[in-house]
């Protein structure tokens, strides 16, 4: 295995555990009672993370499998990989 390959199957791999759970925080936001409906507020920007971090793990995702099996749309996939991890360094990045 080459290094950048190695380094995009963890990347590929945390943002992909990030993505998993934040979308069960969320599903158990959901089944939460009326008492305990004070995180309500916060399901919006859960909700953004959810899909920012859910596109950030396909592009990473994608990015791995194509450098792993040598594809020619490898480049194009590296390319939204780092992308992806600029929006998310865009909107996560404290002001």
């Amino acid at each position: 295995m080459q290094p950048l390959t190695a380094l995009l199957a963890i990347v590929a791999g945390s943002v992909v555990a990030l993505a998993i759970g934040l979308i069960l925080t969320w599903v158990v936001i959901l089944f939460l009672s009326a008492p305990e409906a004070r995180f309500a507020p916060e399901q919006g920007a859960l909700l953004k993370a959810i899909a920012v971090f859910t596109l950030f793990a396909v592009a990473c995702t994608a990015s791995f499998y194509g450098e792993l099996r040598l594809r020619s749309w490898r480049l194009a996939a590296h390319a939204l990989m780092l992308a992806m991890l600029a929006v998310a360094v865009w909107i996560y990045w404290p002001q």
